[in-house]
């Protein structure tokens, strides 16, 4: 069988799963299996494939066809232009996070927090955005730690990072004049709408409370203002029904301004607020 072949068996077979792009799929899992970049398909195409290259690639392809992500049989993920190393034990980044990114760089910033740091995307995109500052990533689960600290390593941050175990502040010194934060927001009766890729393949942990979905923003809101400078800011992703509930929490904390601001979809994704009234957002 060519590579040719085995792509387009592959992709009607991950049409036959309810794959949404398996032609992009197949594709990207037979330049796994041949150990080449995407863009290198099209030569192989008409040569016959490798008994290994062959194995290598159904193997893919059945645990695709089971909806296992991508980016977990790949290892890794794009995020803000870079790439970043990925497992079942941590959120997949997603493009919509990236509006929390270009939130946090509308400002200077020198020292950051991220809370539930996850793969680490944001912090690392943060630290190697920002070449002038340093940075604490926590998160309650242990191997998120080990990959966030992996991420850290790749990017060639450890100098200016620090990853700690923490359920949230209860293990954070210092005062920060950013904190990031993508909670779990996804209310438990919500779960089940989910994809089943997400819902079976990443860490309920990072995806829900539990509750209602508020729970993370309950409790940030009530803890994180001493941990901020005088003039810092605080900025949360939200789910797009999210804003108003969030909002009025952040205003009985004693935050003031809050801004809402929408991902490329037009939902609302971001809610940027400081403890100073004086300070522009």
């Amino acid at each position: 069988m060519t590579a040719a072949q085995a792509m387009a068996a592959a992709t009607a077979r991950l049409r036959a799963s309810g794959v949404s792009d398996p032609a992009r799929d197949a594709r990207v899992l037979l330049a796994h299996a041949a150990r080449i970049e995407a863009s290198r398909v099209t030569l192989i195409a008409p040569e016959e494939l490798a008994a290994d290259i062959a194995d290598r690639y159904e193997q893919l392809i059945a645990l695709r066809a089971v909806r296992v992500p991508v980016s977990h049989l790949l290892g890794e993920r794009e995020f803000y232009g870079r790439r970043f190393k990925v497992s079942g034990d941590v959120l997949d980044p997603r493009p919509e996070t990236e509006t929390l990114i270009e939130a946090a760089l509308a400002l200077p910033f020198r020292r950051v927090l991220d809370l539930g740091v996850g793969s680490g995307c944001i912090l690392v995109t943060l630290l190697a955005e920002n070449e002038l500052a340093t940075g604490v990533g926590v998160d309650l689960s242990e191997l998120a730690c080990l990959q966030a600290s992996a991420n850290v390593v790749l990017h060639r941050l450890q100098r200016r990072s620090e990853i700690r175990q923490s359920d949230w502040l209860n293990n954070v010194k210092g005062v920060f004049d950013l904190i990031v934060c993508n909670p779990p927001y996804i209310a438990l009766d919500e779960m089940k709408g989910l994809d089943a890729e997400v819902r079976q393949h990443e860490p309920e942990l990072a995806l829900t409370d539990g509750g209602d979905g508020l729970g993370a923003y309950r409790h940030i809101t009530q803890s994180v203002l001493p941990f901020l400078t005088d003039d810092g800011r605080l900025i949360l992703e939200i789910g797009p029904t999210q804003a108003t509930a969030v909002t009025a929490l952040l205003e009985q904390a004693g935050f003031t301004g809050s801004r809402i601001i929408h991902d490329l979809d037009g939902r609302d994704r971001v809610i940027c607020c400081n403890c100073n009234q004086d300070r522009p957002i």
